[in-house]
């Protein structure tokens, strides 16, 4: 399956569609960026922990060749949508560095400093070129790219701790799994605990917090800049609001957003 095509069934493609037409080429010049990278981490035919990081040293030189005016072909369109944008290089490098912490070794209960750090990397940092594209002011760009990246990526974890787990990752942070004496150690474990709940709660109580201080910043925007993150925000918040209804005790079906939410979503922000 191609990228385009699997994102065509993630929430982020309901909320790219909204766009204007350079706008949403733009944003999936960058969703492919991303998923090559972070095909680096998951995907086993990228080979040893070694060959991970060579080929995510390559994809640096990539991304420093494209900011000097010598993009690969593949790269044409992310060159033109950084030029036309002003995406920063030190934004996709910062993706890069979020999928080496992955590639180095399996993440595994990391202190809460370490999980921000990652949760910067992999989703802020996304968030950081997505603002410029989408049309926000700097600081409200900024901003909103802090904490709904942050609630966005929190979100994913609970949702993904079966899936984690079953490839030996653990990205519950340490002092949350310590404070519920869940075990620390081993990922499938952990997971099976019913212990791990009071963890997934400390988690999801973070990653709301981070929906709401992204609110106001929305809602200050114009409604034709803030249209996409919205959608994004109003899909995750349910698919959170699931989980909790739901609880984080195992054994955990895979949540999904609320369709009836996601659809008035649609009309509330007058995209239909």
């Amino acid at each position: 399956m191609n990228q385009q095509a699997a994102a065509a069934r993630s929430s982020f493609y309901l909320a790219m569609r909204v766009l204007p037409k350079e706008q949403r080429e733009a944003m999936f010049s960058v969703y492919r960026f991303c998923r090559a990278v972070d095909d680096v981490a998951d995907e086993p035919e990228h080979g040893s922990p070694q060959q991970r990081l060579a080929e995510l040293e390559g994809w640096r030189r990539e991304i420093a060749a494209m900011f000097a005016g010598a993009a690969a072909p593949e790269l044409a369109d992310l060159g033109d949508a950084a030029r036309r944008y002003g995406l920063r290089q030190d934004d996709f490098e910062a993706v890069i560095d979020g999928v080496e912490m992955d590639a180095q070794r399996d993440i595994r209960a990391p202190d809460w400093a370490t999980l921000d750090l990652y949760c910067d990397r992999v989703a802020s940092a996304v968030g950081r070129l997505s603002v410029r594209i989408f049309g926000f002011a700097a600081d409200a760009g900024e901003a909103l790219a802090f904490h709904l990246g942050r609630a966005l990526q929190l979100t994913n974890i609970l949702r993904d701790i079966d899936e984690d787990a079953a490839a030996g990752r653990l990205y519950l942070p340490y002092e949350a799994l310590v404070a519920a004496r869940a075990p620390t150690d081993d990922p499938l474990r952990a997971a099976k605990d019913p212990r791990i709940a009071a963890a997934c709660e400390e988690v999801a109580a973070q990653a709301r917090g981070h929906f709401v201080q992204a609110e106001p910043i929305l809602a200050s925007a114009p409604r034709s800049v803030a249209r996409a993150p919205r959608l994004m925000a109003a899909a995750y918040r349910s698919l959170l609001d699931n989980m909790e209804a739901r609880g984080f005790e195992p054994p955990r079906e895979r949540a999904r957003p609320s369709r009836l939410r996601v659809l008035g979503a649609l009309i509330c922000y007058g995209v239909l």
